[in-house]
């Protein structure tokens, strides 16, 4: 039986599929969040800006950077996302690169994803329900935290290092990218039915 410290001392890499994944959503979060701090910066500059991809009263990304939900610690979201992102990408090359992480910190990276997952849901809700605009550069980030947190719990759940019941070790064995589907699937349909009218139209 693994003890739990065994499950901290021991180092586990990843092979290069997953290690390129992160590389892919470290890079696309990060491109995310470079544009729409780029876009926030013109916006406090000149209150009229209108970023390049508010296409219609829906799809309107100067609406959601205007909000209050945009700068929920005090500072624009998107600087968050310049620094996360940016770990995510370089934990995927230095994974690519041959290097292996202990057990602590592949939990402490796993809390990060969840926390991120938790946020960008929030931000879903409040985007959805509360400012009624939807940002694409935001959803690119969303998509990428999503399949982010799937993997990387996935990663910890199957070296042990998190622990879980038998069935779901074999579980994200073989459909993680079934737990990716669902939940962008999810999202997917509430963007779906909240704007149905104005897709239909």
């Amino acid at each position: 039986m693994t003890t739990a410290a065994g499950r901290h001392r021991r180092a586990a890499g990843a092979g290069p599929a997953p290690a390129l994944l992160l590389v892919l959503t470290g890079a696309a979060g990060l491109l995310a969040s470079w544009v729409i701090t780029l876009d926030k910066f013109k916006l406090l500059e000149d209150p009229d800006f209108t970023p390049g991809c508010s296409l219609n009263p829906v799809v309107s990304c100067g609406s959601v950077m205007a909000s209050d939900q945009a700068a929920a610690f005090g500072f624009p979201n998107p600087m968050l996302g310049l620094v996360a992102y940016a770990v995510v990408l370089c934990v995927g090359v230095s994974l690519l690169a041959g290097a292996a992480y202990p057990g602590w910190y592949w939990l402490l990276f796993d809390a990060g994803c969840l926390f991120g997952v938790g946020f960008v849901t929030w931000l879903q809700f409040e985007s959805l329900y509360r400012i009624n605009a939807l940002c694409l550069w935001c959803v690119l980030a969303w998509i990428a935290t999503v399949v982010l947190f799937w993997y990387v719990t996935g990663h910890a759940v199957r070296h042990r290092f998190l622990p879980a019941p038998s069935w779901v070790r074999a579980l994200f064995e073989e459909y993680t990218w079934v737990l990716v589907l669902a939940h962008l699937g999810v999202i997917g349909m509430l963007i779906l039915t909240r704007w149905w009218d104005f897709w239909t139209s």
